[in-house]
């Protein structure tokens, strides 16, 4: 863990839990593509760069969740690099309350208001492609987060960030996080159609191929879409929906699983109402699901 990968001469990333892109852009200048999940996660890539006597001149993130973000302040204070992420997600970056607020739908409890959903604050600037190093470009990635993005480094390599897992993950992890299902699979459908030398997923392995991935996330998003119309062929509360598709994939509800999981539930119903294939109905002052 926190092992430093060579892909190209520019390109490395560093094997942890939600996978570092660590790019050079001079003889002795790095950039990241994200920051680790805390502070240690922070300390542990300084001292990669350290070693090899790199500097960090900026970190761009692909979206505010904390696993992505969660070294950004260890890192500025340290090094005094600059920080950009996407339109919204630089503002989630800079006011970590509002992942967990999001999630929640209010004031979160202290069950929500911790790192693994709250990173550190620290200031991020919206990400342009002014503020790009030469040569790179912006892949945009919605579905996953609001404004995800991945990028293309000159040498031919891909960060996808967390825009797709791979069977394995989506066996032990069926019901990935998303805030707009729509978007997610117009994002997979691009993926889809993407060349590149190397793909580098945040949660997967390293791949040439990326599309037959692709097509498995897309599969499974239809999947979970079909489950939730059939446990919703008679009127059911969302509750109630909640717990019979946490049964279905034999998933154990904890405070932090019942947001997550929640949130993206009602962003499958969201979708599905959008298309016309789910209607609201209010019954004796209770909301109800009921497939059309």
């Amino acid at each position: 863990m926190y092992e430093l990968i060579q892909l190209s001469e520019q390109s490395y990333y560093v094997q942890c839990p939600a996978k570092i892109g660590v790019i050079k852009t001079g003889d002795e200048e790095v950039c990241l593509i994200d920051s680790g999940n805390d502070k240690d996660a922070g300390k542990k890539v300084r001292r990669i760069l350290e070693e090899r006597g790199w500097k960090l001149k900026a970190i761009y993130n692909t979206h505010s969740h904390a696993d992505h973000i969660g070294g950004n302040k260890y890192l500025a204070g340290q090094t005094g690099c600059s920080i950009y992420a996407p339109a919204i997600e630089s503002a989630i970056a800079s006011h970590t309350i509002l992942e967990p607020m999001f999630l929640y739908g209010a004031n979160p409890p202290k069950a929500l208001r911790h790192k693994f959903l709250m990173a550190q604050e620290c200031p991020a600037q919206p990400l342009s492609e002014e503020v790009l190093p030469e040569g790179w470009e912006i892949i945009p990635l919605p579905g996953h987060s609001f404004d995800m993005a991945g990028y293309r480094i000159p040498d031919g390599t891909v960060f996808l960030a967390d825009c797709l897992s791979g069977p394995e993950a989506l066996e032990k992890h069926p019901i990935g996080f998303l805030v707009d299902v729509g978007k997610y699979l117009g994002t997979l459908q691009l993926v889809q159609t993407l060349e590149a030398k190397y793909f580098v997923p945040s949660h997967d392995d390293v791949t040439e191929e990326i599309a037959p991935i692709a097509r498995l996330n897309i599969e499974k998003v239809y999947e979970i879409s079909d489950k939730l119309l059939e446990i919703c062929r008679e009127p059911v509360c969302f509750e109630q929906l909640l717990k019979k598709l946490f049964d279905t994939y034999g998933l154990e509800m904890s405070f932090e699983q019942y947001a997550l999981v929640g949130s993206t539930v009602r962003s499958y119903l969201t979708w599905l109402s959008d298309n016309g294939r789910i209607k609201d109905i209010i019954d004796r002052n209770m909301l109800l699901w009921k497939a059309e």
